[in-house]
């Protein structure tokens, strides 16, 4: 879907023997977080690595997070997202990215290890389970549920990465030739601008089918800082950029609210691209048109609402999912199309 970036630069080979074995990482200053969930596997906080059952901090794939503590990091007032030189000092080619209040399971580190060696230009995640179980249900299933390929095609939803960053497990140059993280601070949504960065530079989403992590909601996450308008923007912006010029035309599908506000926030350009929108509300198809009165065009521009299976593809969807009963998911099946070729959703 994504135009290949330059070639990834080879991993630095790190000299591992038992005898130059590294010193382990200084301990977290938030060791009350910590987790034991089985001998030899712990979750902290970072600096972070994995240890494995052989012998402490004897694992020649290293693992840390690519962000330290907010607590450890305040850098005038602001939450600093910054990996610690000290940190790439250490030995290592992996990175593992946990969250300060989330759980791994004991075969996380192991599985999705193999993964990353089979796919060095992606990242990693695994299906997840929530703390509290009944949190954000909709996102859980979506997380879940996701084909391999939709790893892909859904990137564009307001849900953001298709595997959450507490998930990521990747090759740490792989992580280098994308990163660093923004480090704006409080209210800049760092995960989903590397996502976007490392789908643009060719890099692959695969998913462990296990869940492999506790995903705790509290009301207090950093995530919550960000505003709903900074996302619109950015996703309207990389669906712009990604997705649109690969077609001549398109039809939104949602003559509402949301598809009304996806036509006003793109280009002038993009907008030329879209013949109708769709729907299957009656008022809105009798209605004939949608006239952006916004527009400093004259006359305006008037945009055709056609019933969905009046319409033509490809479709930009504004519909939300797992939300009318399965009743919009048997109408988007019943035209036997193909997502990432006649559709995408953006919702």
């Amino acid at each position: 879907m994504q135009a290949r970036g330059t070639p990834l630069p080879p991993a630095p080979r790190q000299p591992w023997s038992r005898a130059a074995r590294p010193a382990p990482p200084p301990k977290c200053l938030l060791s009350s977080r910590s987790t034991t969930l089985s001998p030899g596997w712990t979750s902290a906080w970072g600096p972070f690595c994995s240890r494995t059952l052989k012998a402490a901090w004897s694992s020649p794939f290293l693992m840390m997070p690519a962000r330290t503590s907010p607590w450890l990091s305040l850098k005038n007032g602001k939450r600093s997202w910054k990996l610690p030189a000290s940190s790439w000092s250490l030995a290592g080619t992996t990175l593992l990215l946990p969250g300060e209040d989330d759980v791994m399971m004991p075969q996380r580190v192991r599985l999705q290890h193999a993964a990353a060696a089979q796919h060095p230009t992606s990242i990693i995640g695994c299906q997840v389970q929530r703390e509290p179980p009944n949190s954000t249900q909709r996102y859980t299933r979506w997380l879940n549920q996701l084909e391999p390929g939709q790893l892909l095609t859904q990137a564009f939803t307001s849900h953001g990465p298709t595997v959450p960053m507490p998930t990521w497990f990747c090759s740490r140059a792989w992580f280098s030739h994308v990163g660093p993280f923004d480090e704006g601070g409080r209210g800049v949504p760092e995960d989903l601008l590397f996502f976007y960065e490392h789908l643009r530079k060719g890099g692959g989403v695969v998913r462990v089918d296990r869940s492999l992590l506790m995903y705790r909601y509290h009301p207090a996450a950093a995530t919550h800082a960000v505003l709903e308008t900074t996302i619109w923007t950015l996703r309207v912006r990389f669906l712009e950029e990604q997705a649109l010029p690969r077609w001549a035309t398109f039809t939104i599908w949602n003559a509402g609210r949301q598809g009304r506000r996806l036509y006003r926030s793109l280009t002038a350009e993009s907008r030329r691209k879209v013949v109708a929108f769709c729907d299957v509300d009656e008022n809105k198809i009798q209605k004939g048109f949608y006239c952006h009165e916004e527009s400093q065009e004259r006359p305006k521009p008037r945009v055709p609402v056609l019933h969905f299976r009046a319409a033509r593809p490809p479709f930009v969807i504004c519909v939300k999912l797992d939300l009318t009963g399965g009743a919009f998911e048997d109408n988007l099946r019943s035209l036997h199309l193909r997502e990432g070729r006649d559709f995408l959703h953006f919702s």
